[in-house]
């Protein structure tokens, strides 16, 4: 992952007509969203030095299930755990739950190296159920095989960078960004062949999009009078996170309804 994030880098300082994916995305243009009314939304952590940093967003899909990024979750020697029903990361809520992850189920196809190539997700089994409530919700998952309508409206939520080499939020951020259907995205202006049909693009306006941090959180859009997670936040671009008509990446949920559901069987 090093060696990806090294070469992103390297396109921006000589080859800055060429974009690639950068992951790690993370919430600009955005407000701070209402206490608790994204109840799905997770902070997954890791330990260092004795204390717990945020790394990635994710979603809450069973008691004891959250679906995250692949590259999330790529260095497996890493300690993580899940917070829910957390808001500011700096502080008692009084409102968060703390679980250990038990098991990390990343996809089989899934390349490090080839992030463009599609397949990052994952899922953290927890080490316990949480207790759910008015602060802590299951997220609600898409039919298998939805593809949304243009210009459908969604939200990214997350705690992060709040503009391109910006600050990290302590609090949850929300930012609309209606989805760009495929035949949009993957026009050469756009991301041309590096998005795929079992992706989601959403933003592109150049002044809302997801950045560092955001990655494997999720995207609500609203179907139906109800808000569903239609995204794994998956990527940005490498010359900056609101780039126009570079448009957030996600991992499309309703691809990968069977395997979700196969993998918490058999779990």
């Amino acid at each position: 992952m090093l060696c990806f994030l090294v070469f992103a880098t390297l396109v921006i300082c000589g080859h800055s007509t060429q974009d690639f994916p950068e992951t790690n995305a993370r919430v600009v243009g955005g407000a701070e969203a209402q206490r608790n009314s994204w109840p799905s939304q997770i902070s997954l952590q890791y330990s260092s030095g004795g204390s717990w940093s945020h790394t990635c967003g994710g979603t809450l899909i069973k008691r004891n299930w959250v679906l995250t990024a692949a590259h999330c979750v790529d260095n497996s020697q890493l300690t993580f755990r899940v917070v829910v029903g957390d808001h500011n990361l700096n502080q008692n809520d009084g409102t968060e739950q703390y679980v250990s992850v038990q098991k990390i189920v990343v996809h089989s196809n899934w390349n490090s190296n080839n992030v463009a190539a599609g397949y990052d997700i994952a899922l953290l089994r927890l080490a316990q159920s949480v207790t759910l409530n008015s602060y802590v919700q299951l997220g609600v998952l898409p039919q298998e095989g939805t593809i949304l309508a243009n210009d459908t409206p969604c939200y990214i939520t997350g705690w992060g960078r709040t503009k391109t080499n910006g600050q990290v939020s302590q609090t949850l951020q929300q930012a609309y960004l209606p989805t760009v259907d495929y035949a949009t995205c993957s026009k050469s202006s756009y991301w041309g062949s590096t998005v795929k049909q079992t992706m989601v693009c959403a933003g592109g306006d150049g002044v809302r999009s997801g950045c560092q941090g955001d990655s494997g959180g999720p995207l609500h859009c609203l179907v139906n009078g109800q808000y569903s997670v239609h995204g794994v936040t998956s990527f940005v671009s490498s010359l900056g996170c609101n780039v126009s008509k570079k448009p957030t990446v996600f991992t499309r949920v309703s691809a990968y309804i069977s395997w979700i559901n196969n993998v918490i069987a058999s779990n």
